[in-house]
């Protein structure tokens, strides 16, 4: 499977029409991020989330929800930071699908975009279980845009489906960073290793990790590191330039969101759509990106030095295929 080149580019995708919105976009674009209530319901977040619990059980690990000794590695697929599931086919099962065609998640896109001519990242998921002392977990702030890439080229999403409050874990963001982008790579920079170098599950990753030193600057030019609490039910929006990271769960409640990202399908060349016609046939995920940076995940899991006995190259539970997914999916001209 090929893989697409980084192209650089030198100023946002596009012009948007107005100044002023009057609703969550004016505070997306000023602080590059947002949180919008209530896109979905109580009561379909709660059927999401009981969905990557029986996702879990499918595994056949002795994973059980409600015996946390059984919260270990040894009775869960292999996943990274301790939650995050991109093989075993998972962006690609019903439920992620189910959750990318949310008629009020297709909106949020539509309305940032200006478009409905959409195409989809194929994104995991975050099942973080708390109470795991079988991991270790540190801090690793990141944005998901190359520095060669300016201007607002992405933006990312993810659906909220549990209570997530200050100590369940969950998203954290450097507020305003994203308007900070281009100046922070500007500046003459000490030559000094990262705290924490990638891990080899993200190289192929559109990423650039950041060290406490550049989360100080960050800091002195006026941003702010938030955690982000949600309600089942909310979608947090965050520009790729954006400055986040994971914060692991420290209470009794287990973290569960999709994340989705959607750009216009006009920002896509030909090589990008073929690969992506090539992945969503071989239920292969993707990176962040939907329109380029097709970098197919297609790194096997790994337990103990060996490919997971689990693994596997479909779904579970396959997605309904309608041409309103394959559009998504880029596979379907509009």
């Amino acid at each position: 499977m090929s893989v697409t080149t980084t192209e650089t580019k030198s100023k946002d995708l596009m012009t948007f029409k107005a100044q002023s919105f009057g609703d969550w976009r004016d505070e997306f674009h000023k602080y590059g991020c947002c949180v919008i209530k209530n896109v979905i319901s109580p009561e379909r977040a709660q059927y999401y989330a009981q969905k990557q619990i029986e996702w879990l059980k499918k595994f056949d690990l002795g994973f059980d929800e409600k015996d946390e000794s059984t919260w270990t590695a040894e009775h869960l697929p292999v996943s990274f930071k301790g939650g995050m599931y991109h093989a075993y086919s998972a962006p690609h099962e019903k439920m992620a699908w189910e959750a990318r065609m949310e008629p009020a998640v297709i909106e949020i896109f539509e309305k940032l975009w200006e478009t409905n001519e959409l195409i989809s990242s194929f994104d995991g998921m975050n099942i973080s279980l708390p109470k795991r002392k079988d991991i270790s977990w540190s801090p690793w702030p990141h944005c998901d845009q190359n520095q060669n890439r300016k201007g607002m080229q992405a933006v990312q999403g993810l659906l909220n489906y549990a209570p997530n409050g200050s100590n369940d874990g969950g998203l954290m963001l450097m507020k305003g960073s994203a308007k900070l982008f281009d100046e922070f790579f500007a500046q003459k920079r000490d030559s000094y290793d990262h705290e924490d170098a990638p891990p080899p599950e993200i190289e192929f990753m559109d990423l650039f990790l950041f060290n406490s030193k550049d989360v100080k600057w960050f800091e002195e030019k006026g941003c702010e590191l938030i955690k982000v609490n949600m309600d089942p039910g909310d979608f947090v929006l965050w520009d790729s330039r954006t400055m986040h990271y994971a914060r692991f769960p420290e209470g009794d409640q287990i973290r569960h969101v999709q994340y989705i990202c959607m750009t216009p399908r006009k920002f896509a060349d030909e090589e990008a759509l073929a690969l992506k016609k090539e992945c969503f046939e071989k239920w292969v995920g993707t990176t962040h990106w939907p329109h380029c940076n097709i970098r197919p995940a297609a790194e096997k899991p790994m337990r103990n030095g060996e490919v997971c006995p689990k693994d596997r190259t479909e779904p579970f539970e396959k997605p309904e295929i309608t041409d309103r997914l394959l559009q998504l999916a880029g596979v379907k001209a509009y």
